[in-house]
């Protein structure tokens, strides 16, 4: 019985503390990642548990288990209901896109004289020529402990992106990746690798086999993509399409449309369920790609971005992955727009690049297998 309170204890503080971390990135209040954050701390402290052979109660581990995501799924809803979001606005620079940002209560304070109530912080544009007046406002309020944001940074933390207009506004050290974890993720995705395509293998076996039969050519898709450091590779992937001959514009063919006729039956089921990625498990053990980071393109659009989009090249200082905070987000895009809005997203994964986000973005991939968001 006490090696299960022990184990319970370890398993809701560190899901606890999980919550509380990725908590931090947007759109992470929802009461919907609780349960796979619980799930995940639980099911590795038991799991540990079972594979040393400790004798446990898995009624009591249970318990323990309901009440933890029952507890903070009621508080999360109490939070929302009691407590919204308010964020004071100092008028001045570029702070009138801030009320197109949902889910905030924004107040425009109109004069430096004026209160907010209950307010979680004030945004200004520090950057701005505010007055003396709006000046010592704003040192007022960090005196008296209400946090002052800047509005870039604010807009960030609610979106999830950030804005390049310029690269001198996010020095080169800001968005480096941390380097230590880069080397303890990479260890972290070889060991998965291997061990999926050892596990997975007749599953694998089975795919490509069922690929053989329902259309003409090969089981794996090869194909030249811009990786890690701007390096060259070639990326593995089930074959989802029927081999045609060349159309002649190799960027048209490179891009996957929605609807597009070109997929198969079989297709159409391994893009939604992301199974058609599996075999890039092969990339990852090769050092080429991870689990999660930018997505890589095509050689042929990658120069393309590159040659319309100044600050493309950036998102290559991590390695590539098979799925991603853009994608989540955004899903499948091509056009060059939608691109630019894509690598706000990527640098936001590369400035905020830890741990606690690539566990947010395994959990979102789950729901975007589940759902199919994103896939063409």
């Amino acid at each position: 019985m006490q090696v299960t309170i022990f184990a319970a204890f370890i398993a809701h503080t560190s899901g606890y503390l999980l919550y509380k971390r990725i908590g931090n990135f947007p759109g992470v209040a929802a009461a919907g990642n609780i349960l796979p954050t619980f799930a995940l701390t639980y099911g590795l402290v038991f799991v540990t548990i079972f594979f040393f052979r400790f004798d446990y109660s898995r009624f009591q581990a249970a318990a323990s288990f309901f009440q933890s995501t029952l507890w903070y799924f009621g508080l999360s809803l109490a939070t929302r209901r009691l407590d919204r979001y308010r964020l004071a606005v100092i008028p001045g620079g570029d702070v009138d896109r801030l009320e197109s940002i949902p889910g905030v209560s924004w107040h425009r304070i109109h004069s430096p004289e004026a209160i907010v109530e209950y307010a979680s912080g004030v945004v200004a544009d520090l950057r701005a020529d505010l007055s003396d007046e709006w000046e010592r406002y704003i040192a007022d309020r960090a005196l008296s402990g209400t946090p002052v944001y800047h509005v870039k940074q604010i807009s960030e933390s609610l979106t999830g992106r950030v804005e390049i207009e310029h690269l001198s506004e996010n020095t080169l050290g800001s968005l480096n990746p941390n380097h230590a974890y880069l080397k303890i993720k990479q260890a972290i995705d070889w060991v998965s690798a291997l061990s999926i395509i050892v596990v997975f293998s007749p599953l694998l076996l089975f795919v490509a086999a069922a690929i053989k039969l329902d259309s003409v050519g090969p089981a794996l898709f090869k194909q030249k993509r811009m990786g890690y450091r701007g390096n060259l590779y070639e990326v593995y992937k089930f074959r989802t399409m029927k081999l045609s001959a060349a159309a002649g514009d190799e960027k048209e063919e490179a891009i996957t449309k929605t609807g597009d006729a070109r997929i198969t039956r079989l297709g159409q089921f391994l893009r939604k369920s992301r199974i058609d990625e599996l075999p890039q498990a092969i990339n990852i053990l090769r050092g080429e790609m991870s689990w999660i980071g930018p997505r890589p393109e095509a050689l042929v659009l990658s120069k393309w971005y590159e040659a319309e989009l100044p600050f493309y090249r950036y998102r290559h200082i991590v390695r590539p992955g098979i799925t991603g905070w853009a994608q989540v987000n955004q899903g499948h895009v091509a056009a060059v727009d939608d691109v630019l809005e894509k690598l706000h997203y990527d640098f936001y994964y590369i400035k905020n690049f830890s741990p606690w986000l690539d566990v947010l973005i395994v959990f979102r991939t789950v729901r975007t297998m589940l759902t199919g968001f994103g896939a063409r």
